[in-house]
């Protein structure tokens, strides 16, 4: 089967895609941050017990995060709630966690 240009072009975009998915991943602590959003929203004071890291750098961990399209946020008062935003990251998270956290 040959690969038409579109197709190729397809599977370029694709590839990049993942692969800048996947540099988002690389860091443990993003990693622990987008882990600790899988079962709903937090607040940045909810994260930061969770993670046991300070409010400036889960600030400024959800600030790439938010910049790279994999969360979100709402405001409720004072309050910042932050979610997944990406549905393709889930599953991934999901097989991370049965893979490396699993028993």
């Amino acid at each position: 089967m040959e690969l038409s240009q579109d197709m190729i072009g397809n599977m370029d975009k694709a590839a990049s895609e993942a692969a800048d998915v996947m540099k988002a991943l690389a860091n443990p602590q993003r990693l622990r941050l987008l882990c600790a959003l899988l079962g709903g929203e937090r607040s940045v004071g909810e994260l930061e017990q969770q993670l046991g890291a300070s409010q400036s750098y889960v600030s400024g961990q959800l600030a790439r995060l938010r910049s790279e399209g994999l969360v979100t946020c709402d405001r409720d008062g004072r309050t910042i709630r932050y979610r997944l935003a990406d549905p393709r990251v889930t599953p991934i998270l999901e097989r991370l966690y049965e893979v490396f956290c699993g028993d």
